[in-house]
This record gives C-alpha cells, structure tokens and sequence, in this order.
C-alpha cells in the first residue's frame, strides 16, 4: 500500500494533524509526519515534494493556518493528490487558511476540506488510494455503515424520548 506524507507548517497544528493520524492507524494506512514550512524551509518542503512519488507516497495532506501557502506550495511541485487543511487560528478564525488553501490557480489542484478538518483529509487520502486498494475499499465501506448505524441509533433514542 502507498503511504501518505503529513506535513504540517508548524507543530501548532499537530492536533488537528492527530485526527488525521488516529484515522490512518485506524484503517492501517502507513504515513510519515513532518513539519516544513512554505515561508521558512521551502526547500525543504519542495525536496519532500518532488520526492514524494518516489518515496513510496500515494497522497500528502498539508496543514497550515494563517497565510496557508503550504498546500498550494507542495501542490507545485508533485503531481500527486494533496489535500490541504485549513487551521484555524487566533486571526479570523482560519477563513484566511481556508480561502489560501481553496483559491488555487488552474493546473495546480488542492483538495480541501473544512476548517480543523484532519479526519476527512485522512478519509479523502484512504478513498484515493482505495481505487487500486480492494481490502482499504471494503474498509472504508465498512466504516461508513458503523457510521450510519450510530446516527440510526441515536434516532432511535431521540425518538423514544420524545415518543415519535
């Protein structure tokens, strides 16, 4: 199975990274964990990135707040998917993370999902890799019907409560 490089622009936003990495060891999805920045090791996030393929690497996540540029600057220089995070930050609230990350010019993709949103980077990353990943497809399956039985339950004790 392909891994998934996480790399995150400060180890502020290993909290939101932990969600990311608690899905991975769930579904037994390997992964690295790096912290590189945009603005201050970009060389260093432009060598993972372009070695990324390489390297055995199927996705990368990256998390970043604030000015955000760490999606769209590792976007730039693979051709694999990445899906960016948006983090929340003291300074409005993560809307400008969530608009850097979005806001990407045509020929340079990032996924990107909500504010905070490391379980669903993780998930989206599973999804890619389970189009050549039967066991990992089933899976995933698996965990969307113990999901939905949960909110099926909790229906079931709404409704009881309220006599529906």
């Amino acid at each position: 199975m392909k891994k998934v490089g996480i790399i995150m622009g400060s180890d502020s936003d290993l909290p939101i990274v932990q969600k990311a990495i608690d899905t991975f060891q769930t579904l037994g999805i390997p992964f690295e964990v790096h912290v590189y920045s945009a603005h201050r090791t970009p060389e260093q996030a432009r060598d993972f990135a372009r070695s990324a393929r390489e390297n055995g690497f199927g996705a990368i996540i990256a998390a970043a707040g604030m000015a955000a540029h760490l999606a769209g600057a590792i976007a730039a220089n693979t051709t694999l998917p990445v899906i960016g995070i948006p983090c929340k930050s003291s300074t409005l609230d993560g809307i400008d993370a969530l608009l850097s990350t979005v806001q990407m010019p045509s020929g340079i993709p990032v996924a990107t999902v909500a504010i905070n949103g490391g379980v669903n980077a993780a998930l989206l990353c599973a999804q890619i890799l389970a189009v050549e990943d039967k066991a990992l497809a089933a899976m995933l399956d698996a965990k969307r019907s113990a999901d939905a039985e949960l909110v099926l339950a909790k229906d079931a004790k709404i409704a009881a409560q309220f006599g529906c």
